[in-house]
């Protein structure tokens, strides 16, 4: 079966969607509430699944919002719009198994079965180690920095569907709605879509990769 099937098969798509009606969350810059979700489905599922086996299927902008953070900053979310989340979900839980086999021991974040107190624990052990040197790096941005080209070339040694790519590809095209105007994003995945969390860890392994090489003892949890 083609990847592509793969993520639209029934038993996929029905697991999706409960992921996201259970998520709850705000509607989308179409307004489309959760609890509209199912009737709305119901009524443009043929059309949806069509269009995206046609590459036809275009996702709605991403709805900006800022919420504040706890240094007087503001963190920006992307919320795509609730037809397009059960794509974005549909997607990610079939690539999710095939990616977990590549990721790095020393990754926590946005993965199935492990959190931050695992990762907090693991530091401990190497701390206790006899380790002496802490370094600690945030990466600035990471989800609003992301490289479109240079995600998709390294998704595209795993992932051969073209169909495939060309769906993840018009998600992060989309664009961004602010203030009832919709504006391009040339780079960066929206953090608070279903897919962006996986696509991170796919972009983060890259320095996992390279950590390890250098024989170095690490902790990675999000873009910590």
């Amino acid at each position: 079966m083609e990847l592509l099937e793969e993520i639209l098969n029934r038993e996929n798509l029905n697991a999706a969607y409960l992921a996201v009606y259970r998520n709850k969350g705000a509607a989308g810059a179409d307004g489309v509430t959760i609890n509209e979700l199912q009737e709305h489905l119901k009524t443009h599922k043929e059309e949806i699944l069509s269009g995206i086996r046609a590459r036809k299927y275009t996702p709605q902008p991403v709805l900006r919002v800022e919420i504040p953070k706890e240094n007087g900053k503001k963190r920006k979310l992307g919320i795509p719009t609730v037809v397009d989340r059960v794509v974005q979900q549909a997607i990610a839980q079939v690539l999710s198994p095939i990616y977990e086999k590549q990721f790095s021991n020393s990754s926590y974040g946005f993965r199935p079965k492990r959190s931050c107190e695992m990762a907090v624990v693991r530091s401990l052990g190497i701390m206790n180690d006899s380790y002496d040197w802490i370094v600690d790096i945030d990466l600035e941005r990471f989800f609003d920095t992301v490289h479109h080209d240079r995600l998709m070339n390294i998704i595209s040694r795993t992932v051969s569907d073209g169909d495939v790519i060309s769906l993840i590809r018009k998600f992060w095209v989309s664009g961004v709605m602010i203030g009832g105007r919709r504006e391009e994003s040339s780079v960066g995945t929206p953090q608070g879509g279903n897919l962006s969390p996986l696509l991170s860890n796919i972009m983060l392994n890259e320095l996992d990769k390279e950590l390890e090489a250098r024989g170095l003892h690490f902790v990675r949890y999000a873009d910590d």
